[in-house]
């Protein structure tokens, strides 16, 4: 599975409550391929916000048995 992720530095953001927070990976805000808009709107929005180093980020998830 392929989602969408935006890192700032070497945190991630997450999107709660129309606030942006500097979070680990667990806690970050992910997206579907078909949100790329609404992604590339918070993107923008950080990098006028003042956050630095904002860049979007595909993360991939895979699946094995234990």
């Amino acid at each position: 599975m392929e989602l969408l992720i935006i890192k700032s530095g070497k945190q991630y953001i997450r999107f709660k409550d129309d606030t942006y927070l500097l979070v680990n990976l667990d806690k970050a805000s992910v997206y579907p391929f078909d949100k790329m808009d609404v992604v590339q709107q918070h993107e923008s929005c950080l990098k006028e916000k003042g956050f630095h180093n904002v860049c979007i980020k595909k993360l991939i998830l895979t699946e094995k048995d234990l």
